[in-house]
């Protein structure tokens, strides 16, 4: 990993919980959770294409709840990988064209 990954993926778990924070939930502390949308199974994952997750929304909170649990319920429920991608990346004031 690069100083740069390191780097951005720090900033993004400071973020907290992009989920809770949607929900008003307040500040939860957040994992990295990284989208592999697109991609085979053996290709590395992109560290500039994550999203913070607490760990009730990214793993242990059941089926609808946590992204590993069911991931299409999930996205429905709280937006798709995209729309929370472009969310994070607004809010660390990185614009793409």
């Amino acid at each position: 990993m690069t100083k740069a990954e390191r780097l951005y993926l720090s900033r993004v778990a400071e973020l907290g919980c992009v989920v809770c924070r949607n929900l008003q939930l307040g500040d939860t502390p957040a994992e990295i959770h990284h989208i592999r949308t697109g991609q085979g199974t053996s290709q590395r994952a992109d560290h500039f294409r994550t999203l913070p997750l607490c760990h009730i929304h990214h793993r242990t909170g059941g089926y609808g709840v946590a992204y590993h649990a069911g991931p299409r319920q999930w996205q429905k429920n709280f937006g798709t990988e995209a729309q929370l991608l472009e969310q994070v990346q607004l809010e660390l004031g990185i614009f793409y064209a």
